[in-house]
């Protein structure tokens, strides 16, 4: 057998490594791995049917995006984003979203605007089935197409980060049907109010929707620690 050409060889590599990065970081923004849970190389190569060199180096990649911490000794475990840092992204996206938001009312095409109108009418559907999945992958798909609208690269890129570490966070407050139909209604104003052409409306609808989203965080976070005191509170009594 003719062996590969060296940057054929390579290229087949970097290719696999990629599949094989993007397959594990959709397993996690879709909260097949929570966070702080540890991802075993092994089990990860058996299961996509790779070799163990691709899974190693899609860990590398994922650990530089933020996504996942190598501990050494110990392995790979999906990052557990704290609040404080949770509530700095929120404070970036507001800023970038009030922009898009801007940016969108002045330049969306009647096909895109008819694509985004679509999105909330599925998303819609999600929310009355209940299904906390879909919702949870239609609304980061949503956010994410009305950046790459406006069609600013380095923008795009990001964002994309901030978003996905935030997705590590966030899934707790997403799985709430309440809340759902709440972002759902938020959604909603913001292409009404893009649809306006509105550039000022379409930014504080947008920016609006982060900032509720980021006070919800808080408030929940402050019902986390309530529930918790008590216990450790116990915990303490009993030692």
């Amino acid at each position: 057998m003719t062996a590969l050409h060296p940057t054929i060889a390579l290229l087949q590599s970097s290719s696999l490594t990629t599949v094989v990065q993007q397959e594990i970081e959709r397993a996690i923004l879709v909260g097949d791995y929570a966070p702080g849970s540890k991802l075993n190389e092994a089990a990860l190569a058996e299961k996509l049917g790779v070799s163990r060199g691709p899974v190693r180096e899609a860990f590398r990649m994922l650990d530089e995006a933020g996504l996942v911490r190598t501990e050494k000794n110990r392995g790979v475990f999906v990052r557990a984003i704290p609040i404080d840092e949770a509530l700095e992204i929120f404070d970036l996206r507001a800023a970038m979203d009030d922009w898009v938001g801007k940016r969108l009312a002045a330049c969306i095409s009647d096909e895109q605007l008819k694509e985004i109108k679509a999105m909330v009418a599925e998303m819609e559907k999600a929310v009355k089935a209940q299904d906390a999945h879909q919702y949870h992958v239609l609304n980061l798909k949503f956010h994410d197409r009305m950046v790459e609208m406006v069609g600013n690269r380095k923008l795009t890129d990001t964002y994309r980060r901030l978003i996905k570490e935030l997705s590590l966070f966030r899934r707790q407050n997403l799985a709430d049907v309440v809340l759902m139909r709440t972002f759902l209604n938020e959604h909603k104003q913001i292409v009404k109010a893009i649809a306006s052409r509105d550039a000022q409306a379409a930014g504080q609808a947008m920016f609006d929707h982060v900032m509720q989203s980021k006070q919800r965080t808080i408030d929940n976070d402050l019902r986390q620690r309530a529930l918790t005191r008590p216990a450790a509170a116990a915990s303490a009594a009993g030692n």
